[in-house]
C-alpha cells in the first residue's frame, strides 16, 4: 500500500512539474543555479570613446570658433551639450565593476582601485575638460562641483526627505549632473534609462555602480545634497569647446 501510495505522490509531482514547464515558457530553471552577472570594467571601449569624443570636441570647437553669429555658435554649443549627454555616460559605464579604495586614483577602467573623486575628475578629464584631475579628486564634493558649475545651475538641499527629495529630481530637465553628498560625490544621469546614479561605493558593492535612483543607498541616507547641472550650464560647454582651463575651487 504504501508503495502504491509513494508511486502516485512521484506521478503527481511529476505532472505538477511538466505543467508548470509548459505553460511557464518552458524557461523557468534557464536561470537555475547561476549566478547574478557582473559587470566588468571595458578599457578598450572606454579608450575607443575618449578617442571619439576628443575628435567631436575639436570638430565642434572649430565649427565654434568659426560660427559668424550669435546664432550659429548656440546651435553647435547644443549640439556639443547633446554629444556629451550622449557620450559621458558610455564612459561612465565602462568603469563599473572597477574596485573601490578609498586612496584609489586609477587613471583607467578596471586597473587599480578608484575613490569617489577620482572617478569623477578622470571621467570629466578624459570627457575632454582641461583639468588637474588630482587636485579636483581631493576636493570636497561642494568644491568639485563649483568649479564647473556656476551657483544658477546648482540645487542644494540639507535634511530633506529622500522620496521628496527624490520626486523633486524626477521633474529636472535630462542631463548629466554633479552630485555631492555628506562625504561622497558621483553623477546622476537623467537619460534613456531615467535617472542613474553613477558612483565609486565604498558600502556594500565597494567599487563603481550604476544605481536607480531610489535604490541608491549613498543618496537615500545623506542628509546634505548638492546637485550641479553639469551638461544644462552654458559656461561649462564653453570650457569644454574652448579648451578653457578649469580652476579647481579650494
Amino acid at each position: 500500500m504504501k508503495v502504491v501510495l509513494i508511486s502516485v505522490l512521484i506521478l503527481v509531482l511529476v505532472a505538477a512539474g511538466w505543467a508548470v514547464w509548459k505553460f511557464s515558457g518552458n524557461d523557468w530553471w534557464e536561470g537555475f543555479g547561476k549566478k547574478e552577472q557582473v559587470e566588468k570594467p571595458d578599457l578598450e571601449r572606454y579608450e575607443q570613446l575618449v578617442a571619439e569624443l576628443g575628435s567631436w570636441r575639436e570638430d565642434l570647437a572649430a565649427k565654434h570658433e568659426a560660427a559668424k553669429n550669435e546664432q550659429e555658435r548656440g546651435a553647435i554649443a547644443q549640439d556639443a551639450r547633446l554629444i556629451l549627454e550622449l557620450m559621458m555616460p558610455e564612459m561612465m559605464k565602462c568603469w563599473l565593476g572597477t574596485r573601490y579604495d578609498f586612496n584609489g586614483t586609477a587613471e583607467k577602467p578596471g586597473k587599480g582601485k578608484v575613490a569617489c573623486g577620482y572617478f569623477v575628475s578622470t571621467v570629466l578629464r578624459d570627457a575632454g575638460f582641461v583639468v588637474d584631475r588630482y587636485r579636483l579628486a581631493q576636493q570636497p564634493s561642494e568644491n568639485i562641483i563649483r568649479s564647473f558649475v556656476k551657483a544658477d545651475f546648482c540645487q542644494l538641499q540639507a535634511g530633506a526627505n529622500f522620496d521628496d527629495y527624490a520626486n523633486r529630481l524626477s521633474k529636472m530637465d535630462r542631463g548629466i549632473y554633479l552630485v555631492g553628498l555628506d562625504s561622497h560625490v558621483g553623477f546622476l544621469v537623467n537619460g534613456s534609462e531615467d535617472w542613474r546614479f553613477f558612483h565609486s561605493s565604498g558600502w556594500k558593492e565597494r567599487g563603481v555602480v550604476k544605481e536607480e535612483l531610489k535604490k541608491a543607498g549613498a543618496l537615500r541616507h545623506s542628509n546634505w545634497r548638492m546637485i550641479g547641472a553639469l551638461s544644462a550650464d552654458p559656461s561649462v560647454i564653453q570650457m569644454w569647446l574652448g579648451g578653457a582651463q578649469v580652476p579647481v575651487r579650494q
